[in-house]
């Protein structure tokens, strides 16, 4: 009897397969870069939170004043430096974080970093802390290894997401007529809801974020057209002006030369760019013949990070160049980044860059969750699966269920730890892995749904304690910054509760949710009699 071939699969099933492993891959991965990257939206403000010593204050003073207190903070702080650098205070961070060269000094060692009072020019006392900027780089460059890995790494997740994407949208031809169908309490059927929702919703901002993404670090993954077109020194310092505002310093003359009031050279700035719309000053070789200063244009209110500065002499305050524009490639890479990164924009923007990237979070979230559920309902065995589908199944809860609980212990971490320990930033990154760690070890020991259910109350519940928290050790309570009109404080800490709120209904909805297996055919009924009970171990309920 002659047998028939299988029938061809089709371009859409092909996609599918695609779609399914391409997501589940680098799934854990992608899930922690969004959602990081999600709260980096806000990292000074999560920054200004974790350093409550810094008191809230509402006027913004002069930055041609604020940039000579800090001049003279640095030069009785590091006078032997041969670079000075400091970003001008904005609407965002009340404080001048600067940073200097130490002398004779290599490697990444060879910087020290501190925060100016704008106001008094003098140090402020703060507690160490990394802040939003952890979150912020943890997202492309990961932590515990050489940034150079961490850098590809990520854009090695960020190309299978965009394959992923690409891939969805060919798989599912009803997308967006689904967009409008979410059927509740349906299994599989609800979760592929809730996936093709969210994919829809910020479809366009999860395209654009990946791809800039990848546009960010083009230069690393792809350098072969820059090597090409760049070959002398001369061409890579052109190159160098057209993608940053690094200055290189000329060598010392060794001619000492006191360095020129810095305020009018701001103010010269400001006539050009606008009052507020200055972002960092550079000095090098202060105190020497040759030194330089650079007064760069900040990002606020400008859809592009190509490098706009205005470069004095810095022993006589003499203008000697102005760079307001770039090349027609290095602004397109500007304009990109500028949409990857979003501070061009205003309170709104933000808040709407936050919301859908957090849509996007949770699509990556739905997906993973959703290969276990639409696999568990084949399996000959559900309360003992094969080890490939176990592992998938507690990765997922460790990925989703404690990076919430991690990032939220990293917050605990800044307010109980001594304020005066050794090492104090290093530790509460440590906390937030080794938190991280325990939430996976939890799920490898425990069952798998009382597993979801027990992290995401232990998520829910310490994002809400967290705020009872830093009253107890700060003094700076909910009410007490809303009549200061302290925003930063009250937006923290009702957008922790709210998103407590989230893990307690995600909790809610876990315990009640029922396993639901598909009827078995007659033969199966035959030969594997089924109980009332199998749903339920199914589900890892014991």
């Amino acid at each position: 009897m002659k047998k028939h071939a299988p029938p061809a699969r089709g371009l859409r099933q092909r996609m599918s397969d695609l779609h399914i492993w391409a997501g589940l891959l680098v799934g854990w991965l992608l899930y922690a870069m969004f959602l990081t990257g999600t709260v980096s939206y806000f990292k000074e403000e999560i920054s200004q939170w974790m350093r409550p010593e810094v008191p809230h204050r509402a006027d913004r003073p002069d930055p041609a004043t604020v940039a000579e207190r800090v001049t003279a903070g640095l030069q009785a702080r590091a006078p032997d430096s041969t670079q000075w650098s400091f970003a001008l205070p904005d609407d965002r961070n009340p404080l001048a974080d600067a940073f200097w060269r130490k002398p004779a000094a290599q490697g990444r060692r060879a910087f020290e970093s501190a925060s100016f009072d704008p106001h008094t020019g003098q140090v402020v006392a703060a507690r160490e802390t990394r802040g939003g900027e952890f979150f912020y780089r943890f997202h492309f460059q990961f932590h515990y290894m050489p940034v150079l890995w961490g850098r590809w790494l990520a854009g090695i997740c960020a190309m299978f997401m965009l394959v992923a994407i690409v891939s969805g949208v060919i798989t599912h031809k009803k997308i967006f007529t689904d967009f409008f169908t979410f059927r509740l309490g349906k299994g599989q059927r609800s979760w592929l809801d809730a996936h093709n929702v969210l994919s829809v919703l910020g479809l366009p901002f999860h395209l654009m974020i990946t791809y800039t993404g990848l546009v960010t670090l083009m230069l690393l993954y792809m350098p072969f057209g820059e090597q090409a077109a760049f070959k002398t020194p001369a061409e890579r310092r052109t190159l160098t002006a057209q993608m940053s505002a690094f200055v290189q310093p000329q060598t010392p003359s060794g001619q000492a030369a006191p360095l020129a009031p810095i305020g009018p050279m701001v103010r010269q700035v400001q006539a050009r760019w606008g009052a507020d719309a200055l972002g960092r000053v550079t000095i090098a070789n202060p105190g020497d013949a040759v030194a330089r200063v650079v007064v760069t244009r900040g990002d606020e209110g400008r859809v592009s990070v190509s490098p706009q500065y205005m470069l004095f002499e810095g022993s006589t305050g003499r203008l000697l160049e102005v760079r307001d524009r770039v090349g027609p490639a290095a602004e397109t890479r500007g304009v990109m980044y500028a949409l990857h990164l979003g501070r061009f924009s205003d309170g709104l923007t933000r808040w709407l860059y936050f919301l859908v990237s957090l849509a996007g979070t949770a699509m990556v979230g739905t997906g993973l969750v959703m290969w276990t559920v639409k696999r568990r309902a084949r399996l000959p065995d559900p309360a003992r699966p094969y080890f490939g589908f176990w592992l998938v199944e507690r990765l997922n809860i460790a990925a989703i269920a404690g990076l919430s609980i991690a990032m939220a212990g990293m917050l605990w971490a800044n307010r109980l730890l001594p304020v005066g320990m050794a090492q104090r930033a290093e530790w509460e990154v440590d906390v937030f892995f080794m938190v991280w760690g325990a939430t996976l070890a939890w799920a490898l020991l425990r069952p798998a749904r009382r597993a979801w259910i027990e992290l995401l109350w232990t998520a829910a519940a310490v994002l809400a304690l967290l705020p009872v928290a830093s009253w107890l050790t700060t003094g700076r309570h909910l009410l007490a910054s809303l009549q200061a009109g302290d925003g930063v404080f009250a937006g923290m800490e009702l957008t922790l509760w709210a998103l407590a709120a989230l893990h307690a209904v995600l909790a809610l909805r876990t315990m009640r949710h029922q396993a639901r297996l598909p009827r078995p055919r007659a033969s199966a009924k035959a030969a594997v009699p089924r109980t009332p009970a199998d749903g339920l171990a199914a589900e890892g309920g014991r």
